[in-house]
């Protein structure tokens, strides 16, 4: 697996293919892993947060998730193979794990949508187990009862949207004591597959536009969006400090 750091940020140079047979392994060997999606915004927060950095760096498996995160990666040299979109990803280890017997726990997101997921994943690929589910709370002091929930499920993947920099926080605390093996922040995943939020049209997402086709929708984002420019000027910047690269625009 091919690792390299992004404004001090790892990510692996994985396909989505890729990503799913490592996680396999990694249920297969037994001890837990965190792994994280790494986008524009993480990035930025990482830069101004150095506990969330601390915990970034940490990760066993570091996935892109992002057009901008494949432009500045092929900018300074490092191109991916592609991008690892977290709902695409929350699928594709949906399929895998119903064949194989994986056991799922969602935590977070509001009331009876983690649930409302589970069924469309259930419907879509027979033999999916969604061992567990629940709002919970990214809270420290919710940790004792999300955390024995989970070891109660037995789950060995356990996905949560408690958004960014929450969910890895959680993780990085709780992770080993809650008895899964696999644990991942998924953000809005369990929103676009239950159907609760719409995902912008194919074509948007394969031109990297799909933050457009979001912030058309919540306008409130449009503060976390200035983080986009902020990240293209960083990488610039760090273009011009490394010099020419080989082969990239």
């Amino acid at each position: 697996m091919t690792r390299f750091t992004l404004l001090g940020v790892p990510l692996d140079a994985l396909t989505e293919a890729e990503a799913v047979d490592w996680v396999a392994r990694a249920i297969e060997e037994g001890r837990p892993r965190l792994v994280i999606s790494v986008n524009p915004e993480r990035i930025m927060h990482a830069g101004r947060d150095p506990a969330f950095a601390a915990v970034l760096r940490r990760a066993d498996l570091a996935l892109a998730d992002g057009a901008g995160v494949l432009w500045a990666a092929r900018r300074l040299g490092h191109p991916l193979p592609g991008r690892v979109a977290g709902v695409d990803f929350v699928k594709a280890l949906a399929e895998r794990g119903a064949s194989a017997g994986w056991r799922f726990f969602f935590l977070g997101g509001a009331p009876g949508v983690a649930e409302a997921a589970g069924r469309v994943l259930r419907d879509a690929y027979p033999g999916f187990i969604l061992a567990g589910a629940q709002p919970g709370s990214p809270e420290p002091e919710a940790d004792a009862s999300s955390t024995e929930a989970v070891r109660s499920s037995r789950a060995q993947v356990l996905l949560l949207a408690y958004g960014a920099a929450a969910e890895e926080a959680w993780l990085a605390r709780n992770l080993e004591r809650s008895g899964a093996i696999i644990g991942l922040g998924v953000g809005g995943a369990f929103d676009f597959i239950s159907g609760r939020a719409r995902r912008a049209p194919r074509w948007m997402r394969e031109h990297g536009l799909e933050w457009l086709h979001r912030l058309s929708r919540q306008p409130w984002r449009w503060r976390r969006m200035l983080a986009l420019p902020r990240f293209v000027v960083r990488v610039l910047a760090q273009r011009r400090r490394d010099g020419p690269v080989e082969g990239s625009p």
